[in-house]
């Protein structure tokens, strides 16, 4: 059994995370602030005896007893709506939280590993994206927070791993979706999902040619255990490569729902990107990694479990 920290463990991703570690046999200590978390998402954890919660902001010095074998850094806020709102909380968990969770891994000698973001690559001039490409970012746009955020942690992680030899992983995660997501996250599935289901119009910024791919959420968590479980200490990209349009994917939630709504347009946001798109060779080389889980089940399960929050 390894014991394990997750920070941001109620969050979307962090709380599968938590829900997998356990599936594995191990002790689990999640710690998370609830500022964009929910406790809901690990209520179900709490009578399993390997499990603790610590509420806490990263932030601020983090004391946990006893031994730690692998801290996973997921505290952050992650959806537009959330570090637009939140930018000085989103420029300090990446840092200052980052640089507590770092020096608690140093301390207890435990494995260490950063979520990053495929946002590191701002608005690309490269198409897809490699793990060599160091970015097209506006570091005073209203996106800076979040994506500076990430690439301060990304060198203070590296830092750390020079300096003080903790072994550490960085994963930068492109567009994940899934249960859990929040019905107000601002990011494209929840939104698309919820106005379909309430029989909405579909809001699409700019005329829908910019490009995503979307990655399922038990997709991404078996990719964070073999990066955890591997020997490489680089950033590697994880997300799913099969790219479609924002307007396509507009139409695929219509379908897929069986709803009337029809679809509007509103004018793109400022540093939006224009395409992502994950290169995952070095994920499918180094870790014999790739989705497995199709768009069309995916959505299944999300549309789902929104549907049971939405009410329909």
């Amino acid at each position: 059994m390894a014991r394990i920290l997750i920070t941001g463990g109620a969050g979307f991703i962090g709380s599968h995370l938590c829900e997998r570690f356990l599936a594995e046999g191990d002790e689990v200590i999640c710690i998370d602030n609830l500022i964009t978390g929910n406790a809901d998402n690990i209520a179900h954890l709490f009578p399993n005896r390997h499990f603790s919660y610590i509420p806490q902001d990263v932030t601020n010095y983090i004391y946990v007893k006893g031994p730690l074998d692998a801290i996973l850094h997921f505290a952050s806020p992650a959806s537009p709506i959330d570090y637009l709102e939140l930018p000085i909380q989103t420029l300090k968990v990446g840092s200052l939280g980052t640089h507590k969770a770092l020096g608690l891994a140093k301390e207890k000698g435990a494995r260490f590993l950063l979520a990053s973001t495929s946002e590191v690559y701002g608005d690309p001039l490269i198409h897809p994206q490699k793990e060599d490409y160091w970015g097209n970012v506006n570091p005073i746009g209203p996106r800076g927070v979040y994506d500076e955020a990430k690439r301060f942690a990304e060198a203070m992680t590296m830092a750390y791993h020079r300096t003080h030899g903790v072994a550490t992983r960085i994963v930068r995660i492109f567009n994940t979706y899934g249960p859990r997501m929040r019905l107000n996250d601002g990011r494209v599935v929840p939104n698309f999902i919820a106005q379909a289901l309430r029989g909405e119009d579909l809001t699409v910024y700019g005329d829908g040619s910019q490009t995503r791919s979307f990655c399922y959420v038990t997709d991404l968590v078996e990719g964070l255990l073999r990066l955890l479980r591997s020997d490489y200490d680089g950033p590697v990209n994880m997300g799913n490569p099969q790219e479609l349009s924002v307007l396509e994917f507009a139409h695929r939630i219509i379908a897929l729902t069986g709803s009337r709504s029809r679809i509007t347009f509103r004018p793109l946001p400022v540093d939006d990107p224009r395409v992502r798109q994950p290169d995952i060779a070095l994920a499918r080389r180094l870790l014999g990694w790739e989705p497995r889980v199709s768009l069309e089940d995916g959505l299944q399960e999300t549309i789902h479990y929104f549907g049971e929050r939405v009410g329909v």
